[in-house]
């Protein structure tokens, strides 16, 4: 079992939660496909919307995978991302500032931002259980 981050603005991860799906990466096949059955994820939302966002810093969502594959959708004439299916559990909103300092994917903690900057990241099971302590 592996152990995921996601980034996502956290309009967009409620929408994901309402539809049970989840896209990294504006739904790149090469980060959902890294992705199995049974896979845990977390989404990381830096703001509340794209355009204008406010600030959040906070873990928006969690769940796991609950299909075999990557699937491809067409939402539009010029937008068609690959997803995967997700169960997600019910949990509260967390700051990421409180457990900076005990995350061990983040090496340098006063520029902790980097980590996240790419919107997809494999953690160890310690911080994701750590994560998932704070949103339960």
């Amino acid at each position: 079992m592996k152990y995921f981050i996601i980034g996502a603005t956290a309009d967009h991860v409620q929408l994901g939660v309402e539809q049970g799906i989840a896209q990294a990466g504006h739904g790149r096949y090469d980060h959902v496909s890294k992705m199995e059955k049974g896979d845990e994820i977390i989404y990381y939302s830096a703001k509340d919307k794209m355009d204008g966002g406010k600030p959040l810093l906070l873990f928006t969502a969690i769940g796991h995978v609950i299909d075999d594959k990557p699937y491809n959708v067409q939402v539009s004439d010029t937008f068609k991302p690959y997803r995967r299916d997700v169960k997600y559990l019910k949990s509260k909103t967390a700051d990421i500032r409180p457990l900076i300092e005990q995350l061990s994917f983040i090496k340098n903690k006063k520029k902790w931002g980097f980590y996240l900057m790419s919107g997809f990241a494999e953690i160890p099971k310690e911080d994701f259980e750590l994560i998932r302590a704070a949103m339960v």
